[in-house]
């Protein structure tokens, strides 16, 4: 069989091979994997039973559902004031696909799409299988890992169309500033680029509120912000999501996604609308659990030698910087994975500037971060002997 000459060198990521060691043995501990360790809540899984029970069985809207879609409007006006219309959401299978249908719309061969790094991996794949070119934009911890708005500039080419940011972000934890925001805005709007923002951690800051990109001033009609329920609502295994943005664009991205998924699983888009609808509370009960978590471990990390972890912004994850033990990131995780029973994921895996860190999910209970926390020292001791 010839497979396309493109994916003749695909190979599984650095990612891939230390969740399949840690699945492979259950004494491992893993802080690698970012899904949160709650089960979907009960009344939302019987939402979907009753909505398969009442005939929701059959194709749905390839756009998603109108009123599934006006949730998705409702949630983000009532909690960021971000307000949109049905015609400007599309659901799909994960927020991920919201990535792949943006990019498939807007690349032709050869255009340009910045990468702020260190971020969510799977982009640089999803770009290279639509014809893009990848432009890694580096950012430092000094910087917040967020890249200035005078590094993006620079970066800026003829060929540049989109510009990839995620806040709070995937694998830092850190948030964008409002002010960086705007100051990002504004070379956006000079190079008419189009913004894909990722803020599937929507629920998760911890000082003050989450500010959508696509809030500031100018910006609405050149974002795709990509969100789902997966984080927030715990409901990683239904694979729905959407994207919210330009109607013109939501147009085209709908007519792609029809010849892929042929719109999204019908009970799953009854049970998100109504978790949309009635679940703000228990989000936020969730969002101060994670907090304590992270809160927890960064203390217990910062007192390890080699170590320095800064204090959590959003999302669920820490990036402490490993470079006081000597080892390089991918080194450290699976020295870890083998000696310590812990996973964790290198920094080198979301772009090369993360190379140093380590990035930590604090997805399962305290008393297993307990543990892992407590094996992570004891190996580090070790270590340093």
């Amino acid at each position: 069989m010839n497979f396309a000459e493109r994916y003749a060198g695909l190979k599984p990521s650095g990612m891939l091979k230390i969740f399949q060691a840690a699945d492979a043995d259950p004494d491992i501990i893993s802080l690698g994997v970012g899904e949160p360790d709650f089960d979907t809540e009960p009344d939302i899984i019987d939402e979907a039973a009753r909505a398969a029970k009442a005939g929701y069985t059959h194709y749905g809207p390839i756009q998603g559902f109108e009123d599934v879609r006006r949730a998705v409007c409702s949630y983000w006006d009532r909690r960021y004031g971000l307000k949109s219309v049905p015609e400007e959401v599309q659901i799909m299978a994960g927020g991920v696909q919201s990535v792949y249908l943006g990019l498939q719309a807007l690349l032709d061969p050869g255009d340009e799409v910045i990468t702020a790094e260190p971020c969510f991996a799977p982009y640089f794949d999803q770009i290279y299988q639509n014809r893009g070119v990848i432009v890694h934009l580096p950012s430092s911890e000094e910087e917040g890992f967020v890249p200035s708005a005078e590094a993006i500039e620079r970066a800026v080419t003829s060929r540049t169309k989109v510009l990839m940011i995620c806040s709070p972000g995937n694998p830092t934890g850190r948030v964008i500033p409002r002010s960086r925001m705007e100051a990002i805005a504004a070379v956006a709007e000079k190079h008419d680029l189009t913004v894909f923002s990722d803020e599937i951690y929507d629920s998760m800051v911890y000082n003050g509120k989450h500010v959508p990109f696509a809030s500031i001033p100018g910006m609405k009609e050149r974002t795709l912000t990509m969100g789902g329920l997966s984080k927030s609502h715990c409901m990683t295994g239904w694979r729905i999501g959407y994207a919210i943005g330009p109607a013109p664009l939501i147009k085209i991205m709908t007519l792609l996604g029809a010849n892929q998924t042929y719109g999204v699983n019908v009970p799953t888009q009854r049970a998100a609308m109504y978790a949309l609808n009635n679940h703000d509370r228990k989000i936020e009960e969730r969002a101060k659990i994670f907090r304590e978590r992270l809160a927890y471990t960064a203390k217990r990390l910062n007192a390890m030698p080699g170590i320095r972890c800064p204090e959590p912004e959003g999302a669920f994850y820490l990036f402490p910087e490993i470079r006081g033990t000597g080892l390089s990131s991918e080194a450290f995780a699976w020295a870890l994975l083998e000696k310590g029973r812990v996973a964790v994921l290198p920094g080198s895996s979301f772009g090369e500037c993360g190379e140093g860190y380590v990035r930590i999910a604090c997805t399962c209970s305290m008393e297993n971060l307990e543990k892992a926390m407590d094996r992570m020292d004891i190996f580090l001791q070790t270590l340093n002997r």
